[in-house]
């Protein structure tokens, strides 16, 4: 159902170069509320990949990210009468995006707690070597990834959501505002705060 494919009369309706022709986020959804199967397909398309990578960020896992991704437009799809046109399609979906990553980080949190607790002393976990070998400029790469995943995690929630949103979906002020539904300067100060302690975090590999 998600990754059913356009026909070419459709595609051409909703992914036409010129911009004054194109369906806004909004039209598509009114579109789908009103029976147009083909514009769910055109909301899947846009936001699919955004979704994943702004997931990825909370849960630092990416076939985890993929299962809320499609959570997240299988409950586009079910609830679709949901959404009302008085806000941006964006803040209805990253909402709802949000939502579910933070509802299985505290699940996960819990399980990771429950795990820990019947733990024996010689219950331990080890990383294996990769097998291949990489260049210098790849394990730098890669090292530095993880680094700032690793900062990244390490924020309180109302910190790490709110740095996600904005260096990383590169939302503004204001659709950060309406997604969490606090006042614009607790996001802008929630914002500061964040990149100050990432910044710390990141000193000593940036």
């Amino acid at each position: 159902m998600i990754n059913q494919p356009l026909p070419t009369s459709s595609l051409q309706a909703y992914q036409m170069n010129d911009k004054k022709f194109q369906l806004t986020d909004e039209d598509l959804i009114l579109r789908f509320q009103s029976g147009d199967e083909n514009a769910y397909s055109e909301i899947v398309s846009r936001y699919r990949d955004r979704l994943v990578n702004f997931i990825f960020r909370f849960m630092n896992d990416f076939d985890q990210a993929e299962d809320l991704a499609q959570d997240t437009l299988l409950k586009v799809y079910t609830h679709k009468h949901y959404y009302k046109n008085i806000a941006k399609f964006s803040t209805w979906i990253y909402t709802i995006a949000s939502n579910l990553a933070k509802t299985e980080l505290r699940k996960k949190k819990n399980r990771k707690t429950s795990s820990l607790s019947n733990m024996g002393l010689d219950d331990k976990e080890y990383d294996l070597p990769a097998a291949d070998k990489k260049t210098d400029s790849e394990t730098d790469n890669e090292f530095l990834g993880k680094k700032i995943q690793y900062a990244i995690d390490k924020l309180p929630e109302n910190f790490k959501t709110v740095a996600i949103l904005r260096d990383v979906q590169e939302l503004s002020y204001e659709d950060i505002s309406n997604i969490l539904n606090v006042p614009l300067g607790t996001v802008k100060s929630r914002i500061n705060r964040a990149r100050i302690q990432l910044q710390e975090e990141l000193k000593n590999f940036l």
